[in-house]
């Protein structure tokens, strides 16, 4: 393995000693992992650009990233588990995710002490780590980051094409040539006249070019405008909710595959050496990897490239979590990758999206995106979950769909595909707002307030049982063209004509586009655009609500149509556009009437028609809660939290 040594910068209680039931004392190491690694060794190659890094006096490749581990004091007291968090844009995720801590405390090392959440993941005696995996996550304090070597070849650096797309939310002259203020590729020439912009309405439109002279790499400081490969300037400015499209030639190019392979080589340190600086003393069984939205779309090309097995053939991860990577990967393993990029603006790999072979949509190729795992025989066990949101931006039903949406698949015998029914991109947002505090988005409707966190534990559980006990999880649950509960997005209009709120007037399906013959090494920008993937979407019931996947209670049970879409405010622009994936896919809570005679033009039911009381709701509540119990897709340990969110919902949506 590569990892030469962890610098430990910081060791420190966690909580101040607190005590975490019986896994006792928790304490966090914050360091620095520092790596070499061969650049002729098999497992190596697949490292896009590895023969084009500067190499040491024997030969291997350096490069360092941030590391912070959160482990038992007493590792006996542990479970002998790591659950690896594929950080999010430098970001930690699975403290809000599994542990319902603040979205907004997920920073390394700046996070008060008091806000780990619920202290879930540290009652079951996990280890968890994180790790600085790429190159642009912006420098600011806490914020994992790879530190890697810049491509080169007879000593200069490497010369190539950037794409990437960008929307704002209100009128703007001047564009960083990132995403949220992530480490830009600068423009190699300011005066680059093959250098394209565009701009589209939707993300399936064909772009249309703006003329060069109309704009230019610039800044204005306040007094003038200069010169400056950082940014894009343009005199009429760019409009709030317009899609920008820019191609032009960069410099400064680093190795992104070296993220892959610093967590293969991360975690197989921590599982199996024995070196006796091991923050875990090899003392693990187990390894679990997590991410969400980019760090899923991470682990799908981690799965898609096997970067799961190290240098002696030994499995890193035994289970695996990709969470709201819908059918994608990304920039991860390519030269000018920008793996910090938003979707829209992203090189989103979309084929092969299933985990057994299928053909892609021009019938010239079949794979799966579990091939290569297959084909070692591995036996990590993986669950592809997804909320409604992944379903509406295109790509979600490609993962159990054939690429033309019209025929199911079967799905890999190691997997399990799960859809959180009338959930958004991530947790709901309580009490319901139309506003997103991180970036100021806004919605015509409330934002979704599903809290899926408590489906995310039982999640968790249900793989590692599956993994460390041979308990089989539940089966699959996601919409099916065979049942009917598969269905193109358009059909639904009608249903939601009846439900005060405004309909998409388009749906957006995912497109081919021809990038070059190596995805690697893109050579073809602007890409050419061509034909449509098929796409589908959960049917609803008469209230608009998602049919199939898993459904919380507050969906089953409901006091509001949730849906996983809303359309952005025409105060951020783009009133006829979904809300994209600035901060996330956001969706809606539409709340019911509270009594018959309220709105006439709304066809649901009232509150008061469904329910004669709030005892009787609670009831129905924990009866459907416990059915989730049996069922696998809820823990006991939520119980008391949901009847106590469900209270809360009602006295909200009833005064």
């Amino acid at each position: 393995m590569s990892l030469v040594s962890i610098d430990i910068k910081e060791e420190k209680l966690l909580e101040k000693g607190k005590e975490f039931g019986k896994s006792g004392q928790y304490k966090e190491i914050l360091g620095l992992a520092k790596f070499s690694i061969d650049p002729n060794q098999e497992i190596n190659k697949k490292i896009t650009d590895i023969k084009n890094l500067a190499t040491n006096s024997d030969g291997m490749v350096e490069f360092s990233a941030d590391v912070h581990i959160m482990l038992p004091v007493d590792m006996n007291k542990s479970n002998k588990k790591i659950i690896y968090d594929v950080n999010n844009r430098g970001n930690k995720v699975m403290l809000s995710q599994f542990n319902s801590a603040s979205r907004g405390i997920m920073v390394a090392g700046v996070a008060p002490e008091d806000d780990i959440g619920n202290g879930f993941l540290m009652e079951e005696g996990y280890t968890l780590v994180w790790l600085g995996w790429s190159n642009d996550a912006p420098p600011i304090d806490g914020k994992l980051r790879l530190y890697s070597p810049e491509i080169s070849k007879n000593g200069h650096p490497i010369l190539g094409k950037i794409y990437s797309q960008f929307q704002t939310l209100k009128d703007v002259n001047q564009i960083m040539l990132s995403d949220r203020m992530h480490v830009p590729f600068p423009a190699y020439n300011t005066n680059d006249q093959e250098a394209i912009l565009s701009y589209k309405k939707y993300p399936d439109d064909d772009p249309v070019e703006i003329p060069r002279d109309k704009w230019r790499f610039a800044w204005d400081d306040g007094n003038e405008v200069l010169d400056n490969p950082n940014f894009i300037y343009m005199d009429e400015g760019f409009k709030a909710g317009i899609m920008y499209q820019i191609s032009y030639k960069a410099y400064g190019a680093k190795a992104t595959g070296l993220g892959l392979a610093a967590t293969r080589d991360l975690i197989s340190y921590l599982k199996y050496s024995e070196d006796k600086n091991n923050p875990t003393s090899s003392d693990i069984d187990y390894a679990y990897a997590f991410g969400v939205s980019q760090s899923g779309r991470f682990l799908r090309q981690f799965i898609y490239l096997d970067f799961n097995y190290d240098s002696l053939d030994r499995e890193v991860f035994d289970g695996i979590i990709p969470h709201v990577a819908g059918g994608m990967r990304g920039e991860f393993n390519q030269r000018f990758g920008q793996a910090s990029k938003d979707l829209p603006s992203v090189i989103a790999q979309l084929f092969p999206s299933s985990s057994l072979p299928t053909e892609d949509i021009d019938l010239g190729k079949k794979e799966g995106l579990m091939d290569k795992l297959t084909k070692r025989k591995s036996n990590a066990k993986i669950f592809f979950v997804n909320t409604g949101a992944e379903y509406w931006r295109g790509d979600a039903s490609l993962i159990h769909t054939t690429s033309d949406g019209k025929n199911d698949l079967e799905s890999h015998s190691n997997t399990r595909v799960y859809h959180l029914s009338s959930c958004m991109h991530g947790p709901g947002v309580w009490p319901p707002t139309d506003t997103q505090d991180v970036d100021g988005m806004k919605g015509q409707n409330l934002l979704n307030s599903i809290d899926y966190t408590p489906l995310m534990r039982a999640l968790l559980v249900n793989l590692d049982n599956w993994v460390s006990k041979n308990i089989n999880p539940p089966q699959n649950e996601h919409p099916k063209i065979s049942d009917g509960t598969a269905v193109n997005p358009n059909s639904l209009r009608e249903k939601y004509s009846k439900i005060p709120m405004s309909f998409p007037e388009h749906f957006s399906f995912p497109r081919k586009m021809n990038f070059g013959n190596d995805e690697s090494v893109i050579d073809k920008l602007p890409p050419e655009q061509g034909e449509f993937y098929g796409s589908l979407v959960s049917d609803v019931d008469d209230d608009g609500n998602e049919i199939a996947g898993i459904k919380h209670p507050d969906v089953a049970i409901p006091l509001a149509t949730s849906t996983p879409w809303n359309l952005r405010h025409e105060d951020v622009g783009a009133p006829y556009q979904i809300i994209g994936l600035t901060g996330g896919p956001r969706g809606s809570t539409v709340p019911f009437k509270k009594n018959k005679t309220e709105d006439s033009e709304d066809a649901r039911l009232s509150i008061s028609e469904r329910y004669s009381s709030k005892k009787e709701y609670l009831k129905l509540i924990s009866d459907y809660s416990q059915e989730l119990i049996k069922k696998g897709h809820l823990l006991e340990y939520d119980l008391p939290n949901i009847l106590e969110r469900s209270e809360s919902r009602w006295d909200y949506f009833t005064k």
